[in-house]
């Protein structure tokens, strides 16, 4: 026997199909009206809270075509968590990428942010950044009523969901005529807080009224959040592989294993200068080292009002407007040493059996202190219209227009209009060491000229400080048109829909960095420019308490915090242009800076069929549909033209541009068309097993970056990173074919078991590739005659040649020099620069596949309740560490859990839950690098917790608790030793009340 949710009467087949079609989303809640739900006799209990929010997720879940899960709002204006992206990571495959302790970005079975598209109310949403990608963090949860996570083809679905697409569902007045409303207000404390409010407020709420006998309808919600943390971290920029030094045997110390004849053992690949990979040997070195102490304010503002008006018994029309704006602001120190010189700079250093130093000492360079301050501001706006035709019982139709429009600008500091970087310091080293042999997080020691450890005020001089300011705007226009066919023509086919769409979608991004008194401490420190009374001194004795350092500590011990404004305003006064030409100490202008620019516009049609067999007696429903797009792009790319690479001196190579950054600009075009088939399957195999399989092709569009077609080489090419990068326009998306296989059984009332299975084989493969290639003009002065001639003579007379003595050599020698002692290029006797340009292409085939287990529990009348999930993955998409060069591979990759334990009885709603990561590749890439190195997170371990009490029907008071066991986030290279970040932020604590009508 079926399971009798509701009799299969036309009307209710059309409610089926509208709650299964993703085009048709926006409508559902406008046209299931009451009336309605009693003509198709659907049973409606109104069931609150979390059980009710379980409850209505696992319908959704069991009723839908294809792999479909879903989150419900346990009440108007109350979502089981307070961030988006920390509510969807409760979902089976879903699992979430943090910014500043907060849910982010989110993962769908493996795949990464980019794959996954997010939709409101079935309407494609501006990315965040130059991207495509949507930030959760900027959107509150209060008026969101759902959230949708479609993991298989559709074909009535916008494209672009490889991974999922997941669609956020907000609150329609006529959906739940009445009047309604919830406010809620709370004061947060966030425990790493230093420099702000120990108590910020958020506070939210809801309306929804029906008027004119239910025809016409207004929904409104508002929240605002602010919240004051310190972030704590540690950082390693990069690993250089195989720098070459010049260290005496006797001071080094390799752990690498040997062969019979003492000969390091060659345990990596490289490819040779025809591509095929060679065995070789490596050593790693870090770059620098550095830590930072983030003073961070951030305040989130979300509106959104929507009007419905039933203009007839068969017509809705509904118009609604959304606002997000996010401005976050961060005024930091930083401190630390720059290892990036290495040649004859090194004195002694020592590798572990995988080539990576574990300490390393070497002379020259800097150590500096940085004052950091930024204010950057996302402002999201999203207007949109639908009506929808119930033409007639069989035949329905619907429009949908709607713009979405998101701009970021990282300039908004109201003093300085940019984001600033001051970098004050010292060369007079004496030595420094990298310390790594235990702990959790690397520390280091110094030895300044002075003899001691410890630089004084008066020794702390202009290093140069970088101004920059990125604006970015991502827009997206969308129609859509569908239609609904309920035919009564036998053969099992019980519902069509159809649809056209048409989407433009355009980003452009400009601005860049501005280096003032670039040529650093080679023109003098100016240390008497500042007073001691500019620095106070920190003691960093608690600094970065959740971890382990080695028994070198955090060495030396303290750091120097600086006024950035009082340390510009004195740079801008003394280093001016009679002092210093034309490396003069200014922020400058940001005007003329390239534009780049990405238009995208993508027609596509579908059509869907809903049928229903009954096959021995089992009964057997069947989706079948198939859509179309066609995608043009351009790309109008503008590209300043480098004239020469000089050297400033030190680790300060520069590009000159022609004509201060002249431009040419040149149109780069795309295309492609595809089709998209798909298959659902799903059999009610009794009562309460239900059986699925799907079929389909969906596909994620390339990233908007890697099609802009401008090349680009980098303003500061230091030796071992003089690199580039290109975009292409004829990229063609991820293709991936896909198959599921589940098995639900839903045993009792919001209580069900579930395995699925999925493969998916993604084709067109995208994956930069890096070539390297000279640009006739460009010359390098590193090893060429005059570096050589340099080195010779140094070491002649017993010296060490490191890069600031070889530069002084080649001054002294009075050759080829221009202002400021710049080391200018001789085209007569310095080679090409060899550049690596990086560069996206599809490179052909990878597979994921994996395993999703759920289980959802009610104990019966007593309140209690659990819920745990768990996906495993796996496929040929994993980085190899020991393969030194670029890797097809899939960031974001990772086994996932999440569990949930609460109680919710007599006014008590108390849930605890714990969100589980293991460790993923984040990404690949490090500044100053060729080799395409890795970036792993370690495992992460979250848990939260909630204590609800409902004082009467209307008031409730609560408590969260957030990251109560203060996790921490630490990443690495190629392996563990090679540390890359580390970073702390304090549990979060919050008590508030919540007053609601209606509801």
């Amino acid at each position: 026997m079926k399971p009798t949710l509701f009799n299969k009467s036309q009307v209710a087949i059309a409610v089926s199909v509208v709650l299964t079609t993703g085009l048709l989303m926006p409508l559902q809640a406008q046209e299931t009206t009451d009336e309605q739900a009693q003509e198709a006799k659907v049973e409606i209990i109104q069931v609150k809270g979390i059980r009710g929010s379980l409850a209505r997720s696992m319908d959704v879940k069991r009723e839908a075509s294809g792999v479909v899960d879903a989150i419900s709002a346990e009440e108007m204006g109350k979502f089981p968590d307070t961030n988006l992206a920390e509510s969807l990571q409760r979902i089976t495959g879903v699992s979430v990428s943090r910014a500043n302790g907060e849910g982010s970005q989110i993962t769908v079975r493996g795949f990464g942010p980019d794959f996954n598209l997010i939709t409101l109310n079935g309407r494609q949403m501006a990315g965040t950044g130059f991207s495509r990608s949507f930030n959760f963090e900027n959107l509150s949860s209060e008026g969101v009523s759902a959230l949708e996570v479609y993991k298989t083809a559709r074909a009535d679905v916008p494209t672009g969901g490889l991974g999922a697409t997941v669609n956020i569902v907000t609150a329609k007045p006529l959906q739940n005529p009445g009047e309604r409303y919830s406010f809620m207000a709370k004061g947060l404390h966030d425990s790493s807080n230093k420099a702000g409010d120990d108590v910020t407020p958020e506070f939210a709420g809801i309306y929804s009224n029906t008027f004119m006998d239910e025809r016409f309808g207004v929904t409104a919600n508002f929240s605002f959040h602010r919240r004051d943390f310190q972030r704590q971290s540690a950082n390693v920029r990069s690993w250089q592989l195989n720098p070459s030094l010049s260290v005496d045997e006797s001071d080094i110390v390799d752990g690498r294993p040997v062969d019979a004849n003492g000969a390091v053992i060659p345990r990596f690949w490289a490819p040779d200068a025809n591509g095929d990979l060679q065995p070789v040997t490596a050593a790693f070195f870090p770059q620098e080292i550095s830590f930072a102490r983030d003073d961070i304010q951030r305040e989130r503002t979300n509106g959104q009002v929507t009007f419905q008006f039933a203009a007839t018994d068969n017509v809705i029309l509904t118009l609604d407007h959304t606002i997000s704006n996010a401005v976050t602001g961060n005024n930091s120190l930083s401190w630390g040493v720059w290892n990036g010189s290495f040649g004859g700079n090194a004195n002694a250093y020592e590798l572990d059996e995988n080539g990576t130093a574990i300490y390393y000492n070497s002379s020259g360079d800097d150590g500096s202190f940085t004052g950091f301050r930024e204010t950057g501001e996302v402002d999201s706006k999203a207007t949109g219209f639908n009506m929808a035709w119930a033409f007639s019982d069989a035949l329905s139709f619907n429009f949908d227009a709607h713009t979405s429009k998101t701009t970021t600008d990282n300039g908004m500091d109201k003093g300085l209009g940019a984001q600033a970087r001051v970098i004050l310091g010292s060369a007079a080293l004496s030595s420094k060491e990298y310390l790594f042999r235990d702990g959790d997080v690397p520390g280091y020691s110094i030895k300044w000229q002075n003899g001691s450890n410890e630089l004084s005020p008066n020794e702390i001089g202009s290093n140069f400080s970088i101004f920059t300011r990125t604006p970015g705007e991502s827009e997206v226009t969308q129609y859509q048109f569908g239609g609904e066919w309920l035919p009564e023509l036998g053969y099992g086919l019980v519902g069509v829909s159809f649809g056209a769409a048409y989407a433009e979608q355009s980003l452009s991004g400009s601005g860049g960095s501005n280096n003032a008194n670039a040529p650093g401490f080679n023109n003098g420190t100016f240390a008497e420019i500042f007073p001691d009374s500019m620095f106070t001194r920190v003691d960093l004795s608690n600094f970065l308490d959740e971890f382990s350092f080695g028994s070198a500590g955090v060495s030396p011990g303290y750091a120097y915090t600086f006024n950035i404004d009082e340390a510009i305003t004195r740079q801008l006064a003394a280093l001016t242009e009679d002092v210093l030409g034309s490396d003069a100490y200014e922020i400058g202008t940001f005007d003329s800076f390239p534009v780049n620019r990405i238009e995208e516009e993508t027609v596509s049609l579908y059509v869907s069929t809903a049928w229903e067999f009954e096959v021995k007696g089992y009964y057997v429903d069947v989706n079948l549909g198939l859509r179309y797009e066609e995608t043009d792009i351009v790309s109008p790319a503008k590209s300043r033209v480098p004239e020469y690479v000089y050297w400033a001196g030190g680790s300060e190579w520069l590009t000159q541009f022609a004509s201060g950054g002249e431009f040419v600009e040149v149109d780069f075009t795309g295309n492609y068309d595809l089709l998209l088939p798909m298959f659902d399957l799903k059999v009610d195999i009794t009562d309460d097993w239900v059986g699925r399989f799907s079929a389909g092709k969906t596909i994620t569009r390339p990233g908007l970056g890697q099609m802009l077609g401008n090349l680009s080489l980098t303003p500061s090419p230091k030796i071992g990173a003089r690199s580039g990068s290109r975009g292409n326009p004829n990229l063609k998306p991820f293709a991936s074919t896909n198959l599921d296989i589940s098995l639900e059984y839903y045993y009792a009332e919001a209580s069900y078991a579930a395995i699925g299975l999925f493969w998916k084989d993604v084709d067109d493969w995208i994956d930069n590739s890096q070539v390297t290639t000279t640009f006739e003009g460009l010359h390098d002065v590193y090893q060429g005659q005059r570096w050589n001639a340099a080195v010779a003579a140094i070491e002649a007379r017993g010296e060490q040649a490191t890069d600031g003595a070889i530069y002084n050599e080649i001054v002294a020698n009075g050759v080829g020099l221009g202002e400021n002692n710049r080391v200018l290029p001789d085209p007569n006797t310095d080679p090409l620069i060899a550049w690596t340009i990086n560069s996206p292409e599809n490179v052909g085939v990878r597979k994921v596949n994996g395993v999703e287990l759920a289980v959802q529990h009610l104990f019966g009348d007593s309140g209690f309740g659990t819920g745990i999930n768990a996906t495993l993955v796996d496929g040929d998409v994993e980085y190899d560490n020991f393969v030194l060069m670029n890797q097809a591979v899939l960031p974001g990759l990772s086994n996932s859990a999440n569990w949930q334990l609460f109680y919710e009885k007599d006014g008590w709603s108390i849930k605890l839950t714990a969100a589980w990561r293991d460790e993923y590749l984040a990404g690949t890439g490090q500044p100053d690098t060729t080799d395409s190195p890795p970036n792993y997170a370690e495992e992460f371990l979250q848990w939260d917790l909630s204590v609800n009490y409902s004082i009467n029907d209307n008031l409730t008071v609560f408590f969260e608790g957030i990251n109560l066991t203060n996790e921490t986030e630490r990443n690495f290279g190629r392996f563990e030793r090679q540390f890359l970040s580390a970073a702390q932020y304090g549990p979060r604590y919050a008590i508030g009340v919540r007053y609601a009508m209606g509801n």
